[in-house]
């Protein structure tokens, strides 16, 4: 059953631009489009299988922010920060959780200042720092689909 504050929408390989993003009616929107649709939270939890899009999706929202940095999975650095413009100027944090061991090594590397500084964070594998989460972070559930699309499901997962 959906929430009644769950958005889903379409992710589709696409070659010119890379990436469509679809609502539920099948018309593009982009993806600055979902972060205004989710004001003004700005913590965004990925949660999907390895391979599910979320380093794509999070690249696809960047890159529509404005971010010229190159944006990639930080596995080994645990969080990338990309300069921003839209909708604001400023930094998004880019956290990959996967290799984290416990709770406490992500506050060893400040991920608590990163959180509650209120800029963007997109969030990789955020069942490792939960207890760190916001109370009102975006769930974003990536569920990939038979013929290659992705569905996205964002809200109260």
């Amino acid at each position: 059953m959906k929430s009644k504050n769950m958005r889903i929408y379409t992710l589709k390989k696409y070659e010119k631009s890379g990436l469509l993003v679809l609502n539920e009616q099948g018309e593009e929107v982009s993806a600055l489009d979902i972060l205004r649709q989710t004001e003004p939270h700005r913590v965004f939890a990925f949660d999907g299988q390895m391979g599910a899009g979320k380093t794509t999706f999070i690249k696809k929202l960047c890159e529509e922010m404005g971010t010229t940095d190159v944006v990639n999975s930080p596995t080994f650095a645990i969080v990338n920060v990309y300069d921003v413009e839209q909708p604001y100027k400023g930094e998004a944090y880019h956290f990959d959780c996967y290799r984290l061991k416990d709770i406490r090594e992500a506050m060893d590397f400040g991920a608590e200042e990163y959180l509650y500084s209120g800029n963007y964070c997109f969030i990789e594998w955020p069942e490792k720092i939960e207890a760190l989460l916001p109370e009102d972070t975006v769930w974003v559930k990536i569920v990939p689909q038979e013929n290659e699309d992705r569905k996205l499901e964002i809200g109260d997962l």
